[in-house]
């Protein structure tokens, strides 16, 4: 194409084509249209080619900015322009919430699903199969030395991605180089190690801290604790939507009635404060603010631990409250641990396995703790039965029976006993 070309601009304003009915394409430039169509919504990328296609009289402009329009000379002016559906991590994410996964599971299957796109050259996953699938998972393996529950974790991403997504199942995912899964005992404190860890925490961190220990609850289980969770008079509590989306009941703390009838007064006082002044709205979940309106201010429906400042959503502009993120409570934990200088490596759900192991240590029955932990199986419960059969007091090493004098003399730099020299100690046979 010979002669001065015009600007995309200058093309775009021409006066003789009116812009609905006419598509500039130029191979070097991408113009970025914002879609007025109610069905996408979005912000759609048209790519511009050399070449300007005037569509036909009975289409409609919302078809055109919806869609795809095709660059094939053999084209016909009706099937130039295609419907252009939702990217494929879009309909992940989509189908993801339409099984109600949880949203860690959500960016986790995402994650995975964007790594192994790019891990096969950015093809297309309905053009791979199990072979793709299983180079991968090798990989994983073989070159990044990932742990089994990871390989496990990409696989079931994977799984997801064919069977609920593209609805074309794989058939046998074989031949996969598996990192061994490990059998591994949760690091457990004893009670003077968390009553120390307990001491050298102050304020919020400590009351969720002692939370997380007293019921054994996971962190993200204390952090979503709503007021209606909270039942003083019972003394217990209940955990909604937890681990596998199950309700279940634990204790609460008799040590903790008292700190947190306070803090939820003074809480009430200010959520009453910014409710008069057009905030003090959560989230709620599923449907439920558009059924109630009314819930989001609710006072059943708050955090017990709120966040300190309020954030605007960007959709409707109004405020609303989060409970603390979770980096401030594990950021806090670490440093106490660090402070009190506990041997042993100490996180938020160190204090949950310590929760089930004293339990069990105060003769407790396993089908209880099991009950209180939310665990599906009682296999699961029974790892911190094997933790209470390591060693200890109970198990006399064989060293301390027969060696113990002579050891004892070496290690406090006393001369070795000669042959037929007494003493009072146990004679050693060796």
């Amino acid at each position: 194409m010979g002669g001065h070309q015009p600007s995309v601009l200058g093309r775009l304003s021409h006066p003789k084509t009116p812009p609905s009915r006419r598509v500039l394409l130029d191979g070097s430039i991408a113009a970025r249209v914002r879609s007025e169509n109610r069905y996408t919504g979005g912000v759609l990328l048209f790519t511009l080619w050399s070449t300007t296609v005037t569509l036909p009289h009975d289409s409609a402009p919302t078809d055109l900015r919806a869609g795809r329009c095709s660059h094939s000379p053999s084209a016909t002016a009706a099937t130039r322009c295609e419907p252009r559906g939702p990217r494929l991590l879009d309909r992940v994410r989509a189908t993801a919430r339409a099984v109600h996964l949880a949203r860690s599971t959500e960016r986790a299957y995402v994650s995975w699903i964007r790594r192994y796109i790019l891990f096969h050259g950015k093809q297309h996953p309905a053009s791979l199969r199990e072979a793709a699938v299983n180079e991968f998972l090798t990989s994983l393996a073989v070159d990044r030395h990932v742990a089994a529950s990871t390989q496990n974790q990409a696989l079931a991403a994977l799984l997801f991605l064919y069977d609920a997504v593209l609805h074309s199942p794989l058939e046998r995912v074989g031949a996969v180089i598996r990192a061994r899964r490990p059998k591994r005992l949760p690091a457990v404190l004893t009670q003077e190690e968390v009553a120390l860890l307990l001491a050298t925490l102050t304020g919020e961190p400590a009351t969720i801290a002692t939370l997380l220990y007293g019921a054994g609850l996971r962190l993200n289980e204390a952090l979503h604790l709503r007021v209606k969770d909270l039942d003083i008079t019972r003394r217990q509590i209940v955990i909604r939507e937890a681990k596998g989306n199950k309700d279940r009941v634990s204790v609460l703390p008799d040590c903790l009635l008292r700190t947190l009838s306070r803090s939820l007064d003074r809480w009430r006082a200010a959520h009453a404060a910014a409710v008069t002044r057009g905030a003090g709205r959560v989230r709620l979940p599923t449907a439920l603010a558009h059924k109630y309106p009314t819930l989001e201010t609710d006072w059943a429906w708050q955090w017990v631990f709120p966040a300190a400042r309020d954030y605007v959503d960007r959709a409707s502009g109004r405020h609303y409250r989060h409970h603390v993120h979770e980096s401030t409570i594990q950021r806090a934990v670490r440093e106490a641990a660090r402070e009190a200088r506990l041997p042993k490596r100490a996180t938020c759900h160190t204090l949950r396995h310590s929760f089930a192991t004293h339990l069990l240590e105060a003769g407790h029955d396993i089908r209880t703790v099991q009950e209180l932990l939310g665990h599906n199986d009682v296999r699961t419960t029974m790892i911190y039965a094997h933790v209470l059969n390591r060693g200890g007091p109970l198990i006399r090493s064989p060293a301390d029976c027969l060696c113990g004098p002579v050891i004892s003399r070496r290690h406090a730099g006393e001369a070795p006993l000669h042959p037929g020299q007494h003493t009072t100690e146990a004679r050693s046979p060796l």
